[in-house]
């Protein structure tokens, strides 16, 4: 989502060089870039304006002009304002002081209030929660079907009693199947528009009188840019939101809704959805955030995604393989499957530092879901002695593996080199070291 504003950030603080001291105008000319660069991101005039002066008076306050490394210290300060503007500590879940602790989700129709319901769900029984979800939206056409698919798929308990009782009852048994059923969370869908109205806000407002909710959460969709904001700032002053859900963050917005909305709302983002996956639900991290869009990187989340699809236990295995050279092409093979479980390729290796130094010289774009399918495809076309002794495979095997898969002997034997290459890498990091990657330092 924020490719082109790190792209025009990095380029603004490339004008430093790297200089060992630059004047006030080096400093004011890099932030009319950076302020143009944020306002072609759809990010709210006024917060790049307050964004901006709050950078040049702590730049100019810490004496960065005089610095040996200038650049960086300025990058720094923009990191320390961009996780501030985010909302500083990554906030969580309030919880009732007794079970269940009641989340509402608002938020008006396309936003993917109801997918959000049910990734959430899925993201509580994940962390060992008992969640129950209540279907009151009762307007939006297969908008309870919907919920009851999900949660079913999912394996999640769901109240519903259809579109003709009220909202409001469906609510109150809702809460009282929760108790019985002993749930830590009951999460209710509620009534959406495509456009606010005061029916919509009535109804909500007063579902929110009835339960008490220990958080109502506001689901915005960020690729709406700046109607998102609008409309999360009204629902705060009708209804009164505790927490930001922003979805599609996955897409190729401008990102300008995730930079202003916690400004001008002053309320946090506490979810981000980044797929359409029933994992494709993260806690926001702002400094991670800031990280990504400066171009930095995000290792911690791409840590936790590894280690939700792999375990603590696998991860151990595949390294004493490395570390003895025993991983072979079944193990690729197993590891192909848990990575495309974590996402999209791309979206992946946004999450590395410094990729978009090197993104070029990747073709990341160019390995999409068809290059794991035909990998998968030509190592489940060897035998299993060829995927232990992948060395061991000729020229005659490589035409017999071509055409058990479909595809031809260059594609297998650009299977067989990807295999060597990242062996040899994990090799080198489980022996405790780091490979320099091209065009970094």
């Amino acid at each position: 989502m924020f490719e082109s504003l790190t792209d025009k950030l990095q380029g603004a603080f490339k004008r430093f060089g790297s200089r060992g001291v630059v004047t006030e105008e080096d400093l004011d000319q890099a932030l009319r870039e950076v302020r143009m660069a944020m306002l072609e991101a759809d990010v709210n005039f006024k917060v790049v304006r307050e964004f901006t002066a709050r950078v040049k008076e702590k730049a100019l306050g810490a004496q960065v002009l005089r610095s040996l490394t200038p650049a960086q210290q300025v990058i720094g300060i923009v990191h320390d304002e961009l996780v501030e503007l985010l909302g500083g500590e990554a906030p969580r879940l309030e919880s009732a002081a007794k079970p269940p602790t009641v989340v509402m989700v608002v938020g008006l129709q396309g936003s993917g209030k109801t997918t959000s319901i049910a990734k959430l769900a899925n993201l509580l029984k994940k962390e060992g929660q008992r969640p129950l979800v209540v279907a009151c939206d009762i307007y939006r056409p297969a908008a309870v079907d919907q919920l009851v698919t999900l949660a079913r798929q999912l394996g999640i308990p769901c109240h519903e009693e259809g579109t003709s009782v009220k909202p409001a009852q469906i609510a109150a048994n809702g809460l009282d199947k929760a108790r019985r059923m002993n749930c830590t969370h009951l999460l209710v869908d509620t009534a959406g528009r495509l456009h606010i109205d005061e029916e919509m806000m009535s109804e909500v407002a007063g579902l929110r009188q009835q339960l008490g909710p220990q958080e109502v959460l506001f689901v915005a969709d960020a690729m709406a840019g700046q109607d998102a904001v609008t409309a999360a700032k009204e629902f705060h002053e009708k209804v009164g939101i505790t927490g930001l859900v922003l979805t599609k963050m996955d897409g190729d917005a401008r990102g300008g809704a995730a930079l202003s909305i916690r400004q001008v709302t002053g309320v946090p983002v506490k979810f981000i959805g980044v797929g359409e996956k029933a994992e494709a639900l993260e806690s926001f991290h702002p400094d991670r955030m800031a990280g990504r869009i400066l171009g930095m990187g995000d290792m911690m989340t791409l840590i936790e995604r590894a280690r939700l699809e792999m375990g603590d236990e696998d991860t151990d295995r595949f390294g004493e393989k490395f570390k003895k050279g025993t991983f072979d092409l079944q193990d690729f093979l197993e590891q192909l499957r848990k990575v495309r479980r974590m996402g999209p390729l791309g979206q992946l290796v946004q999450m590395l530092p410094g990729f978009n130094r090197i993104k070029a010289q990747l073709n990341v774009d160019d390995i999409d879901d068809r290059f794991f399918k035909q990998a998968e495809a030509i190592v489940l076309s060897m035998t299993p002695w060829e995927r232990r002794h992948p060395d061991k495979i000729d020229g005659k095997r490589r035409k017999r593996i071509a055409r058990g898969s479909g595809t031809d002997p260059s594609q297998v034997n650009q299977v067989l080199k990807q295999f060597f290459e990242a062996r040899k890498i994990a090799r080198t990091i489980a022996m405790g070291k780091f490979p320099a990657l091209p065009g970094m330092r």
